[in-house]
């Protein structure tokens, strides 16, 4: 691929989509794209996977390894009562790994937070799916993907400057929760149509090294944004509100900086064929009919789709719970915390550009059964030997990445 001016070459024209593909939408137009050898513009392929490092913030930082595990579901949103009985002589708090305080209503408090917390992921689970396979929908049948993106990018900056008034006090904890669930929701949504636009910036012999370059990039734009962050945490204190609250921030003004490169430089992806403008209500029937169509005549490609729902639901179980179960389950510090942070998107930044070329070299279904297989054997080995302490939470949790 060549820096070429996007301007001096007029857009390819797209043919309609095959009659058999169009209950796919945008997914389908990446596989049919009958111009495989397009000069797509290196800068448009850096913008597209600039707006992953720009979203990584939200889920690094704010979803897993930071805000939620570390200030949300901590003892800072404890009844005062409840907190001060955790309390120890040596002016420490209970560590609710150690058997001898499980029973506590200082350990049966902080389980409270992290269940309502789950509670609230559950929604947002909810929502999402229901409302993002219509608006992928719509997205797809009014050519408005970009437009899409460039809203919820919106959203998720709102929703990461509202957690600014979030004050440690177990009367703002739902409204924290739902807060970043809300995110969640929008993220999800955003990125349906985010990698729909794969199809301007990849060609189908290059589709798993692009998506691989806009996966790795977030995930290394997460070890930055948790750099950027560390001064902050540490230079005010972990029990200091105002460090979680000066984070969020930061989250937000990183969201809304690194998208620009893909509003500016990234065309908006065609319309494709099929039933399109129709209300939100009537997405849902064209939903219906699209995936009875697709079961009929492509029945591999439904139960693929069925799979990739059930895993990427998992996926965002792990994402959600995996800095809580380590601080709560396996009694890691604060610091170790964000050490494992930083190491857990290094090297899933790494190994996710590195798949994206080994999809191209070897294809994405053994590539994913390998991926499959490992991710099972490590939730297995980590409940296992969870005994055994924090080194196994390490090792797996690393290699699970």
């Amino acid at each position: 691929m060549s820096d070429v001016d996007p301007s001096s070459n007029p857009p390819t024209p797209k043919p309609p989509m095959p009659s058999d593909t169009r209950a796919l939408g945008a997914i389908g137009g990446v596989f049919q794209d009958t111009v495989a050898e397009r000069d797509i513009p290196r800068k448009q392929v850096r913008s597209w996977a600039m707006w992953d490092w720009a979203l990584q913030p939200f889920n690094t930082v704010i979803l897993t390894f930071v805000w939620i595990a570390l200030y949300l579901t901590s003892r800072q949103f404890l009844d005062p009562e409840v907190r001060a009985s955790g309390l120890l002589a040596d002016g420490s708090y209970m560590n609710c790994n150690d058997s001898r305080y499980l029973d506590t209503a200082y350990c049966h408090g902080l389980t409270d937070l992290s269940e309502w917390w789950g509670w609230a992921n559950f929604a947002a689970g909810i929502l999402i799916l229901l409302l993002a396979p219509v608006l992928g929908q719509q997205a797809d049948a009014r050519g408005s993907k970009k437009k899409w993106v460039l809203g919820a990018t919106i959203g998720i900056a709102l929703v990461q400057f509202s957690l600014f008034f979030v004050e440690a006090d177990p009367k703002f904890f739902w409204f924290g929760a739902f807060a970043v669930a809300l995110g969640a929701v929008v993220a999800e949504i955003g990125n349906v149509s985010y990698y729909a636009m794969l199809s301007e910036v990849s060609t189908p012999k290059t589709v798993g090294r692009v998506s691989g370059l806009g996966w790795g990039l977030g995930y290394i734009g997460g070890v930055v944004a948790l750099i950027v962050c560390i001064p902050v945490l540490f230079g005010l204190g972990q029990d200091n509100p105002l460090a979680y609250k000066l984070v969020a921030v930061i989250c937000a003004v990183w969201t809304l900086v690194f998208s620009i490169p893909l509003f500016r430089n990234v065309p908006e992806s065609p319309a494709y064929g099929g039933p399109e403008k129709v209300g939100i209500f009537g997405a849902y029937v064209v939903l219906a009919k699209n995936l009875r169509k697709l079961f009929q005549t492509n029945r591999q490609t439904f139960w693929f789709l069925a799979a990739a729902a059930v895993y990427r639901d998992g996926l965002a179980g792990v994402f959600a719970f995996g800095a809580v179960l380590a601080a709560q389950g396996f009694g890691f510090s604060f610091l170790e915390v964000i050490v494992f942070g930083l190491a857990a998107n290094l090297v899933a930044g790494i190994s996710t550009i590195a798949a994206g070329r080994l999809d191209d070299a070897i294809g994405a279904r053994k590539l994913i059964i390998i991926a499959l297989i490992g991710l099972v054997a490590m939730a297995f080995v980590v409940f296992a030997l969870r005994d055994l302490g924090t080194i196994v939470f390490w090792i797996c949790g690393l290699l699970l990445c």
